[in-house]
């Protein structure tokens, strides 16, 4: 006949990975959340750029729209002077 007794040591060791294991998955998810909000910054910046870059070769209205709800900006002399810092 066969007897096992539990000891702590086991208990403390299945406890101390299940912590380090949800700390390496909070690490993960916050790394993931930086870079996914980093790229949506970058992707913003290259998308006025791009459409500044339309409105000198086409002054179309909707590109004007597109701009001025990525930028916030209501009037298009703001607009203007936002692409000229843009482009130089």
């Amino acid at each position: 006949m066969k007897f096992e007794v539990k000891t702590q040591k086991d208990d403390f060791l299945k406890s101390s990975f299940s912590v380090l294991l949800s700390i390496a998955l909070f690490s993960f998810i916050v790394v993931l959340s930086n870079i996914s909000i980093k790229l949506g910054v970058i992707s913003r910046h290259y998308e006025i750029k791009y459409l500044c870059n339309l409105l000198t070769i086409e002054k179309s209205s909707l590109n004007f729209k597109k701009l001025s709800k990525l930028t916030n900006q209501t009037t298009r002399q703001k607009m203007w002077d936002l692409c000229r810092e843009i482009i130089k």
